[in-house]
């Protein structure tokens, strides 16, 4: 697939407190490439650098070095016409309290010269068709965040923005919003976000670029990044009575038990032994229940890069 969007080695630095001085690297050295089509993530906890990463891809801030192309345009030459051909939503946006959700969408329109936008297929879009005469002070949380992006399809963009796009949001209206990006994704546009979501990279993203401190640490789709992990799997289970360690032992894969009954938990070298496990227990007739399974995730691999636990405070 063609790039649509290249970053190399791109540094961003501020001025620590006011005085200056002191500075440090928000952006340090960041390199990766977004291909057409795909929902591209940027995952790390608060201060990682991925907002300002996307802020300058965006044409709203300037890198210090480095270079940047989207849609073949470089983003310091051609800012004014890369804008023209993507689609941005910020942490935070402010609209005209007086103006309805169909008269905000008309005036977003018009800024890019597209006056014939379908306003209600965009308010169909996002679930909002019946909000058209609506103030944005009337939504909900997971509505206005739906609004917003929205907002960003006025001008049939190329590449949509979404900086973290549920933060804030309640479990339904995440989960809600998560389908919304898969929709405008299946029409063929580009989708780069920003989450420090474990899960809603996991859910979303074709390949995700993990940050810490300004550097991205590694990029590949979510499953490898798992899968490349070099860790146990654990398999928990109830039983109705304490059982010999020697029993499980006995089970292929088994590299630590650890037995408090009625609890019995498992560490495994392969989810591919759970079927002789179960028949080892059943030969020795061991009645369990709540047989559980738990793998690597995302935050195993973030923990495996850093040394650190992930931590947004």
């Amino acid at each position: 697939m063609p790039k649509v969007i290249e970053v190399k080695n791109l540094v961003k630095t501020y001025k620590k407190g006011r005085k200056g001085g002191e500075t440090f690297r928000a952006v340090d050295n960041v390199s990766f490439s977004v291909e057409k089509g795909e929902i591209f993530g940027l995952l790390g906890p608060n201060g990682a650098g991925k907002t300002t990463t996307l802020e300058i891809i965006e044409g709203l801030k300037k890198q210090d070095s480095g270079k940047v192309t989207i849609l073949g345009l470089d983003n310091l030459q051609h800012t004014t016409e890369i804008k023209k051909r993507i689609g941005v939503q910020l942490q935070e946006s402010g609209y005209l309290p007086n103006l309805t959700l169909g008269e905000l969408l008309s005036l977003f329109a018009s800024f890019y010269r597209h006056e014939t936008t379908d306003i209600k297929w965009l308010l169909k879009l996002v679930d909002l068709e019946s909000k058209e005469h609506a103030y944005v002070k009337d939504l909900s949380g997971g509505q206005r965040q739906r609004f917003t992006i929205a907002t960003t399809m006025v001008n049939s963009p190329e590449i949509v923005f979404l900086d973290e796009p549920t933060t804030g949001l309640d479990p339904s209206a995440r989960r809600s919003l998560w389908q919304l990006v898969k929709n405008i994704n299946g029409q063929g546009i580009t989708v780069i976000l920003t989450t420090h979501y474990m899960e809603e990279a996991e859910f979303l993203c074709h390949r995700v670029g993990i940050m810490d401190q300004g550097k991205i640490l590694e990029i590949d789709e979510p499953a490898k990044l798992i899968d490349n992990l070099s860790q146990t799997s654990q398999i928990s289970f109830l039983t109705d009575a304490a059982v010999d360690e020697a029993v499980f032992y006995q089970a292929p894969g088994v590299t630590k038990v650890y037995n408090h009954a009625p609890k019995t938990i498992l560490e495994i070298d392969s989810l591919n032994h759970i079927g002789e496990i179960v028949e080892i227990l059943r030969s020795h007739r061991i009645k369990f229940s709540g047989f559980m399974v738990k793998t690597a995730s995302l935050e195993d691999v973030y923990l495996d890069l850093t040394g650190k636990e992930f931590d947004n405070d």
